[in-house]
């Protein structure tokens, strides 16, 4: 017993110390404030049921037919809606003006109910998208037995469904949400796209292992990409004191109908 009190005395002195590095360090490790940051299960949950949306009977439930497709897609949108609307809040309120405050801030969350509409108007839009996204997959790649099996089994599909809908986030400037989007495709496929890239219709990954795309990076239509491509940084624009300037072109860019195979 006298052994075990000394040991939980010992967690209490690593706690005491692990106290005194909270505020003292440069960049902070902690995040205080009255409203906490975006939650990733939350946001990956919305991108969940956003793939049931985009490929419905694909994903989700699988019992969706014509007659029911309406009220499904609905339910799932006003659900959609609500969550994005907190997780875009979450992401906009840290910083705002009134961030300090402890009560709710009524600016921000019409804010972030405008930006979710803004979103899910983009839907129609981004299946239009993915729809030619799927088709170049197939096309592309002689192995693809079926549209069925390019939609359910393929990581680049899965990697650049991400990638749009987090693009479209990063659009409208919503801070945080498409890069957790992303990076969890990446962590998921090992495929990294940079949420702000610009890729354009028929966009094909084969194999996608490895492959990674730049904020900066501008691609045409009907591009593919092998396994292993890098689409990394030229270079890197700095001030007069030496430090890297964010926000400027440092990325390749890739015109209509190129290939890049593997290793790139």
């Amino acid at each position: 017993m006298h052994e075990h009190l000394k040991k939980r005395e010992q967690v209490r002195e690593i706690t005491r110390d692990l106290m005194e590095t909270f505020g003292a360090l440069q960049p902070k490790l902690e995040h205080f404030a009255t409203t906490p940051l975006p939650d990733k299960a939350s946001v990956i949950k919305i991108l969940d049921d956003l793939m049931e949306v985009i490929y419905p009977g694909y994903f989700g439930r699988k019992d969706v037919e014509s007659s029911n497709i309406e009220y499904y897609v609905g339910d799932l949108l006003d659900s959609i809606y609500t969550r994005l609307t907190q997780e875009i809040y979450r992401s906009i309120r840290p910083e705002c003006g009134n961030a300090g405050a402890a009560d709710a801030c009524d600016h921000c969350h019409g804010i972030a109910e405008e930006q979710s509409l803004l979103f899910l108007r983009a839907l129609p839009h981004l299946r239009s998208r993915l729809s030619e996204d799927v088709q170049a997959a197939f096309d592309g790649d002689p192995a693809a037995k079926s549209i069925d099996e390019v939609i359910f089994a393929y990581p680049a599909i899965f990697a650049i469904t991400v990638y749009r809908l987090a693009h479209e986030l990063n659009l409208q400037e919503i801070p945080l949400l498409p890069r957790i989007m992303t990076e969890h495709a990446h962590s998921v496929t090992g495929i990294d796209l940079h949420p702000g890239a610009t890729i354009g219709a028929g966009f094909f990954i084969d194999h996608g292992t490895g492959v990674v795309i730049g904020e900066t990076t501008i691609i045409g239509n009907r591009v593919k990409l092998y396994q292993g491509v890098t689409v990394g940084a030229l270079s890197f624009a700095k001030d007069e004191e030496g430090r890297m300037i964010r926000g400027k072109k440092r990325h390749p860019t890739i015109e209509d109908d190129v290939v890049v195979y593997a290793g790139a």
